[in-house]
């Protein structure tokens, strides 16, 4: 019984990533390049697919809707600038987030040969996905850094900050990713609603808009998306130069790894029957 404990654990998990770290990189880097395989600018696509969409994100929020964020000093008007240095923050956080789920429940049926024919470490799948998601998140964020520097001078110190804020919504990602994937595999549906969900959370986080903006009573819904915290603290750092909320993200890095571990034990105890599904 405790052997069948210790598979399921957290500790299971990290040691099950130190052995099989080389591989973990490896297989994230040939996800990365297999991507852009084939194309003619190769990974300059990871460079022109966030730029393409802040520009059209940009000009039909801030020119069509007239969106702002109510940052400008009292009589100036606001920048499109400093509207798209907020809305990249959001989305580069939504971004990590939205790969990692969406890809999910398809992350075991596609790498069927990993569950019949070899010894794999199986767990590790769903950290890989996280790989590939993290080097693309981090291209979007060197560009934000760039466009930060050129529009608004020298970036806060405070910016050396991002990972330790992003990380708490990584190990809780990772937990939704290890659920997913063990759904999947037994409910085709599951892939079909990701990305509804995905989408819902994007438009009800403060990707768009500031959460202050909203009338109260609407406020609660945008704080219940787990999305809403990071974006926030992505900004106090990144555009405001302040600290960040340390205990937020301490609360938050508690509930990350209490879903991170009820994912990570539900995997496990399901992985057995993956192979008489498949």
């Amino acid at each position: 019984m405790a052997v069948a404990e210790s598979k399921i654990s957290l500790t299971s998990l990290a040691r099950s990533f130190l052995t099989h770290r080389h591989l973990v990189f490896q297989m994230s880097k040939r996800e990365v390049i297999g991507r852009y395989r084939g194309s003619v600018l190769g990974l300059l696509w990871s460079f022109l697919n966030p730029l393409l969409m802040l520009s059209v994100y940009t000009f039909v929020f801030s020119v069509v809707f007239k969106s702002r964020w109510g940052v400008a000093p009292p009589g100036a008007e606001e920048s499109k600038t400093m509207f798209a240095i907020m809305l990249f923050t959001g989305l580069i956080v939504h971004g990590v987030f939205a790969e990692v789920v969406n890809r999910s429940p398809s992350v075991i049926t596609s790498n069927v040969n990993y569950v019949k024919k070899v010894v794999f470490p199986l767990e590790m799948l769903p950290v890989i996905t996280m790989g590939g998601a993290l080097f693309h998140s981090f291209i979007s964020f060197i560009v934000l850094i760039l466009a930060y520097s050129v529009f608004q001078g020298m970036p806060h110190a405070t910016v050396l900050l991002a990972p330790i804020v992003l990380l708490p919504l990584l190990v809780l990602t990772l937990g939704f990713s290890w659920l997913l994937a063990s759904l999947g595999v037994y409910l085709q549906d599951v892939a079909q609603t990701t990305g509804i969900i995905t989408t819902v959370m994007l438009f009800l986080s403060p990707v768009f808009f500031p959460t202050h903006s909203l009338p109260e009573k609407y406020q609660s819904i945008i704080l219940v998306n787990p999305l809403t915290f990071i974006i926030e603290q992505m900004r106090e750092i990144l555009v405001w130069g302040r600290m960040p909320d340390f205990i937020g993200l301490g609360i938050y890095m508690v509930i990350a790894l209490v879903v991170a571990a009820i994912g990570f034990a539900w995997f496990q105890k399901t992985r057995s029957g993956f192979a008489d599904v498949l």
